[in-house]
Order: C-alpha cells, then sequence, then structure tokens
C-alpha cells in the first residue's frame, strides 16, 4: 500500500440530534434524527513525521521484518 494511500483525506461526522416537533412519548418510540457531515482534512495543522516513526509505523503494520534489540552485555 502506497503512503498516500494509508492515510485519510477527509473527515467523518455524525450527529445526533433531537426530535423538536413530535410529542416525547412517540420520540421515544422512533430513532433520533442525524446528520452527516464530511470535510477535507486540513494537513497544514499537522506535524511532519520523521523517518523513525515512518519506520516505527511500517513495523506495526507488518510490511518489514522486526529484530529484537541488541542487549549490551554485562
Amino acid at each position: 500500500m502506497a503512503e498516500n494511500e494509508a492515510v485519510a483525506t477527509s473527515t467523518i461526522a455524525v450527529h445526533r440530534g433531537v426530535w423538536t416537533q413530535l410529542a416525547p412519548e412517540l420520540a421515544a418510540m422512533v430513532a433520533p434524527p442525524v446528520s452527516v457531515s464530511a470535510a477535507p482534512l486540513d494537513r497544514s495543522l499537522e506535524r511532519p513525521v520523521g523517518p523513525w516513526r515512518k519506520g516505527q509505523l511500517a513495523r506495526t503494520r507488518g510490511n518489514m521484518p522486526v529484530r529484537r534489540h541488541q542487549a549490551v552485555a554485562r
């Protein structure tokens, strides 16, 4: 997977509303109104990812070999 494919380009939010024109007894029986919004992410607010962190993220994805740390002899 390419690096640009692994990064989200937008954010999606779901907002739960409240019925205002229904009686409370009827509103309790139906699902609340839901609105969904989507917006592009603002990349200017993110910190740049350093090479060490990129390697760390790649290891957690499982596409890089992982070696144990070499312990210093005592």
